[in-house]
């Protein structure tokens, strides 16, 4: 017994040594410890470094305004008198009280977009925890987001939308809202503030909007098929538009009802039944595209673009006021001019135009038409006004060859320009003028007035490609693909918006300012913004002032005679392109691809191009004269109520003669201009000169005539006198113009003032330096 009771004591001990041993904690235990609890401590820290931020930016959420959460106010767009007359949004928006939307209506929202909405507190940690996942194993399907019912409103009411606004401190503002929203109101009130405040495509706000739009009916008069649609459509309204993409729309509508389904608030029956529903079923046709819609299409695309540009904002559901500069009844004249054959005869509805009319004295875009003829089904159609596509011709010559001359080199207008035979500088082939043949020596005002070619080329050499540059960049017309070549000298590819400010600073006496289509913006909160450019001095008043008063005279006796009105003081530029002989094949008919004008008063610029989609469709010789009959036509219509007068000539010019020089500069220049009455080099190839350069020429006798007067200076208040009409009666631009008239037609067989030659006595054509050979024809 001795020795049992000596065994169990050794077993027992033994036991008792094996205990600590086995709890004893090892190296490695105490290491995980240690980094635990140091991964607790930042995990605290971090929390409360949270905590901290949330807090902060919680207190600088806005405030909840219960008027925000009512709906979105539309933007309105006004005109030059403060009127409306346009909106853009939710511009038949009506409200639905919680009694009037039904219980479906309800169920299929909750299904698509938050199943847990009766049980969250505005933000719901596992749904965030379920987006989070789905989004890493890529398995959403479209499905429900991180965000609830109670954020997508607060987001909807209260902030933007973009994506470069979804920032951290924005969401917790949201999720802070968000709960606050839920304790002071309702979730049936909340839900029925999202039904009328979601965006619903086609410019509709709120449900019960949609339903009337939609279907023409009420909300308890939906379809399930068709309150399903509803209920999907908030979350990708263009993409799930019923109009636009019926595949897309039937595949959300079919997603939210099998959401429905399997939440058992619709049965197997009504599922099926709704999803074999077609998606276009009751579906209205609209037809919004009004006369009055599509008379001021083209100008309400670019006040969409230009209020984003300038603030960042949706215009379509931000509740901005726009207040545009656009003449509702310039704007009105200006379409029925180019879309009825009430005052030009035109041929087809295929013939385009783009016309910018412009003040220049401050650069407000008055009206515009950028696509005549549009599908009355169309909605914000192209712009070809602000499109860079076409070529302007020799309307470029004043910008880049004669302003120039006289802004850096300070050229008269009576500075002597050989019109010889002319290879661009590299190439062997012959630079012609519009009539096949050379003049000789001209001065600068009759070669710009006969649009001849070779002076204009020579002129931009002589000035340098770089100032060339530099001058077109401070009139925003420098491309920047192309940059300034020889060929500049005699056409470029640019905007009729373009053309206009740019022609601008020669109405207005040397400065720019950048066109604007907005002048003032008042957003939803108040505050407003004012747009006003105050202006650029971006040439001389001596250089503005020297090219009007040629211009003039493009009107008055030149290739722009066919845009007089009897007394208007105007000034203005004609321009024609030919095709390249390498594209005969591909030529539509016999003609030209574009033909342009750019004419002006001190009040007003209209830039004017037509021409074809199809670049190879030609206009006809009996199109030719549109383009200034648009002009004559609009310019008569603008100043009809206007006291026209001259410009007065500044102090930087003098005058000798018929001819004007800078100021301090006319020594270096002839003061008697001279230039042969015949030509004094013609091609070979050349046929019978056209009747209309017999006629500049006959008028450059005339001009010669009056330049041999004495070249004295003459006081300032001499010249003057020579320059304005020296009775009331007494009426500018030539006396065998026809009375002004707005309602005079202009039908399309009209020919422009100079005789366009035949085909067989096209010119050949000069290698541009960008590519391309092209003469301008005028």
């Amino acid at each position: 017994m001795e020795n049992n009771q000596q065994v169990s004591r050794t077993s027992t001990y033994h036991k008792q040594t094996k205990g600590p041993q086995k709890n004893k904690p090892t190296a490695l235990k105490r290491t995980l410890l240690k980094m635990i609890g140091i991964l607790g401590l930042i995990g605290f820290l971090a929390g409360l470094t949270g905590m901290a931020l949330f807090v902060n930016y919680a207190r600088q959420a806005p405030i909840l305004d219960e008027k925000k959460l009512e709906g979105i106010k539309s933007s309105d767009l006004y005109d030059i008198n403060n009127e409306v007359f346009y909106t853009l949004g939710s511009m038949k928006r009506e409200v639905a009280s919680s009694e009037n939307i039904p219980i479906e209506l309800k169920n299929a929202i909750i299904s698509i977009e938050d199943k847990r909405f009766e049980k969250h507190i505005g933000v719901d940690p596992i749904r965030i925890f379920g987006a989070l996942l789905s989004n890493i194993t890529g398995s959403s399907s479209g499905l429900q987001g991180g965000s609830t019912l109670t954020q997508q409103l607060i987001k909807l009411s209260f902030f933007d939308t973009s994506a470069a606004n979804q920032t951290v401190e924005r969401k917790a503002q949201e999720a802070w809202m968000s709960v606050r929203l839920e304790r002071e109101k309702s979730k049936d009130q909340i839900i029925t503030y999202y039904i009328n405040k979601v965006y619903m495509s086609n410019g509709v706000y709120g449900m019960k909007t949609a339903a009337k739009y939609y279907y023409d009916k009420s909300l308890d008069e939906l379809s399930l098929a068709q309150t399903a649609l509803f209920a999907g459509l908030p979350q990708a309204p263009s993409e799930y538009d019923p109009y636009i993409n019926p595949e897309g729309a039937k595949r959300r509508r079919d997603l939210v009802l099998q959401q429905m389904y399997e939440d058992k608030v619709i049965s197997k029956k009504d599922y099926q039944k709704a999803v074999d529903e077609p998606i276009d079923k009751d579906l209205i046709k609209h037809s919004d595209n009004s006369k009055e819609q599509q008379i001021v299409d083209n100008y309400v695309s670019e006040v969409i673009k230009e209020v984003k540009q300038k603030t960042d904002r949706d215009i379509y559901s931000e509740g901005l006021d726009v207040y545009t500069n656009i003449d509702l009844e310039a704007q009105e004249q200006l379409y029925n001019i180019v879309n009825t054959n009430e005052y030009i005869d035109f041929t087809n509805d295929d013939l385009q135009v783009a016309i910018t009319v412009l003040d220049p004295n401050n650069g407000n875009i008055v009206s515009q038409i950028g696509n005549r003829k549009a599908p009355e089904d169309a909605q914000l159609t192209q712009n070809l006004a602000t499109s860079d596509a076409r070529d302007f011709a020799s309307a470029m010559k004043p910008l880049n060859d004669y302003a120039p001359a006289i802004e850096y080199l300070n050229y008269s207008t009576g500075k002597i320009i050989v019109d010889e035979p002319y290879q661009y500088p590299g190439t062997d082939i012959d630079l012609m003028n519009y009539d096949n043949r050379y003049r000789g020596a001209l001065t600068m005002r009759e070669a710009l007035i006969d649009s001849r070619n070779v002076p204009a080329a020579k002129t931009i050499r002589e000035v340098g490609f770089d100032n060339v540059t530099k001058f077109q960049k401070k009139l925003n017309i420098y491309n920047e693909n192309i940059g300034v070549v020889d060929s500049s000298a005699i056409h470029q590819e640019i905007s009729s918006l373009k053309m206009a400010a740019a022609y601008a600073a020669f109405a207005n006496g040397g400065k720019y300012y950048q066109p604007s289509y907005v002048n003032r913006i008042v957003f939803n909160d108040g505050s407003e913004e004012m747009y006003e450019d105050k202006g650029t001095r971006v040439m001389k008043d001596s250089t503005s002032y020297m090219i009007t008063d040629m211009l003039k005279d493009v009107i008055n006796r030149g290739t722009g005679r066919n845009a007089q009105i009897y007394g208007i003081y105007q000034a203005g530029k004609t321009g024609t392109s030919n095709y390249d002989e390498a594209d005969e094949d591909k030529i539509k008919g016999d003609g030209v691809p574009n033909i342009s004008f750019v004419g002006y008063t001190k009040e007003y610029v209209i830039a004017v191009w037509i021409g074809y989609e199809d670049f190879f469709q030609a206009i006809p010789e009996s199109e030719q004269g549109i383009a200034m009959a648009i002009y004559r036509n609009m310019m008569s219509y603008l100043m009809n109520n206007v006291q026209s007068s001259d410009w007065d000539m500044p102090d930087s010019v003098v005058k000798y003669g018929s001819e004007l020089f800078v100021k301090g500069h006319t020594w270096t220049q002839p003061t008697t201009p001279s230039y042969s009455s015949e030509p004094s080099y013609t091609p070979s190839s050349s046929k019978e000169k056209p009747e209309s350069s017999v006629e500049s020429e006959e008028k450059s006798s005339e001009s010669e005539k009056d330049s041999s007067e004495s070249s004295e200076e003459k006081p300032e208040s001499s010249i003057e006198s020579e320059e304005k009409p020296d009775s009331s009666e007494e009426k500018p631009q030539s006396s065998e113009q026809p009375p002004a008239s707005s309602e005079e037609p202009a039908p399309s067989t009209e020919k422009p003032a100079e005789t366009q030659p035949s085909s067989e006595e096209k010119p050949a054509d000069a290698a541009k330096a960008d590519g391309s050979n092209q003469d301008d024809k005028d």
